[in-house]
């Protein structure tokens, strides 16, 4: 494992592009991009780039998306050394393409190696990473509403070897995919399941990493959520308190002006969150970051002091949560104006509709 200097620079890669021969007709791209759902169509390239304990980040590529050849006792098959981060690339009016805070995703896969004992990839090499994909792949970024390019970097173990100790050698990729409007219908409403016998994470646990294990151990509490007509499921500390969903952060609106976001070392710092947070504070909103039980959560509403409660994340960007459910109660949470006033004004800063006050955006394209 390798650790790096956040303020060091480094040299840029030199990237070997290799362009796929099969590429899709611009007949079948239009087609894929009419509607493309999420995460089931891919675009023509990846971003393939090495890291060995002694040759530390080499053989910087762009090569033909398929299948990656992976020996059957590489390390991540066994031992679950993987992280992973999400960002889109939107196209503006003006046919440039961008991205959101990509800083702050390369610090969050950083902070996700050190936990995982995965080497750390510079923020400019990440960075590089973003443009060299979009370079060649620029031409997958839709222009429709609400349509984005999602972007999947990741980095796992590939050392073959069966022993639990950290992998010497490891490869990163990025692949994206299409992304289409995540409401096909306008912003609605979910309906949220309490989990209260199965955990998302512990403490001291990897739940403040972007790690694959922490998805997958959400699962099983997901598929009980579908089963009890829910949306999502949101699970809960060993004091009670409030954690996360699946896959997002919540966010409760309290009447007297706070808006509270629960946290806790096994929640994970939420990159979307985090920038509704800011514009909620430059609207005069006292913003807090702290544990917030169930009971509170529950009672609050029960009182009305909490007015409105959301959720958050890089997919959806915000939905209102409109039920709490659990063991013997369903619960109706209020629904107010923040939600997705807050919503449209970070999407309008993203496709550049609206001044970027905070200098949150990066041109991929140029």
């Amino acid at each position: 494992m390798t650790t790096i200097d956040a303020e060091a620079t480094v040299a840029p890669l030199e990237f070997l592009v290799m362009k796929n021969l099969n590429a899709v007709s611009p007949d079948r791209l239009a087609e894929a991009l009419e509607n493309p759902g999420f995460g089931v169509v891919f675009t023509d390239h990846m971003v393939d780039i090495c890291w060995s304990a002694k040759g530390g980040w080499h053989r910087p590529r762009v090569q033909p998306y398929g299948p990656i050849p992976l020996d059957p006792a590489a390390s991540v098959l066994h031992y679950a050394q993987e992280i992973f981060e999400g960002i889109k690339a939107y196209r503006h009016a003006d046919g440039s393409i961008h991205t959101f805070r990509p800083d702050r995703n390369a610090a969050r896969l950083q902070a996700s190696a050190r936990r995982l004992a995965l080497p750390e990839l510079p923020t400019e090499y990440f960075i590089q990473s973003l443009r060299e994909l979009i370079a060649v792949d620029g031409r997958w970024v839709p222009s429709g509403a609400d349509q984005s390019l999602y972007l999947r970097p990741f980095m796992f173990a590939k050392e073959a070897f069966l022993g639990v100790r950290a992998a010497q050698k490891v490869a990163y990729y990025v692949i994206a995919s299409p992304a289409g409007a995540y409401f096909s219908g306008g912003v609605k409403p979910v309906r949220i399941w309490l989990s209260e016998e199965y955990a998302r994470a512990g403490k001291g646990g990897t739940g403040k990493a972007k790690t694959g294990g922490n998805y997958a151990s959400s699962l099983l509490a997901q598929s009980e959520a579908s089963a009890k007509g829910c949306d999502q499921v949101v699970f809960l500390n060993e004091q009670r308190n409030v954690e996360e969903l699946g896959g997002m952060n919540v966010v409760f609106v309290f009447k007297d002006g706070r808006v509270v976001t629960p946290e806790s070392d096994s929640i994970l710092e939420g990159i979307t969150r985090d920038s509704l947070l800011q514009l909620a504070e430059d609207r005069g909103y006292t913003v807090e970051k702290r544990p917030i039980s169930i009971d509170e959560w529950r009672d609050g509403v029960a009182s009305g002091d909490i007015v409105e409660v959301f959720a958050c994340g890089t997919a959806a960007v915000v939905t209102p949560i409109g039920a709490l459910v659990g063991d013997g109660f369903d619960e109706p949470q209020p629904l107010g104006e923040l939600a997705l006033s807050l919503r449209e004004e970070l999407t309008d800063i993203q496709y550049g509709r609206r001044d970027d006050k905070h200098g949150w955006l990066l041109r991929l394209d140029a």
